[in-house]
């Protein structure tokens, strides 16, 4: 980005400001996203904050657990019976 396309706002009491929406949009940026701050050189570098580890697909296997599986074939209905 150039001089020519640089946006300026203001910064709020709590140290906050708005990143001006084309920029949100080209990056992708979202309510809730994180971003990651840098000093280089006389100015701060913004930039979208990615995990160095990648985020699993989905959360099987994260917990670990000193007790033994269920069985495959375990019924839980099973446990209903008196």
């Amino acid at each position: 980005m150039d001089a020519s396309d640089a946006s300026s706002s203001s910064i709020t009491s709590k140290g906050q400001v708005t990143i001006p929406k084309a920029l949100r949009q080209q990056f992708g940026l979202a309510r809730g996203s994180r971003v990651s701050f840098a000093m280089v050189g006389d100015h701060i570098e913004l930039r979208p904050w990615k995990p160095e580890q990648p985020l699993p697909e989905s959360g099987f296997g994260l917990l670990k657990t000193s007790r033994p599986a269920v069985p495959a074939n375990f019924d839980p209905a099973s446990l209903l019976c008196p």
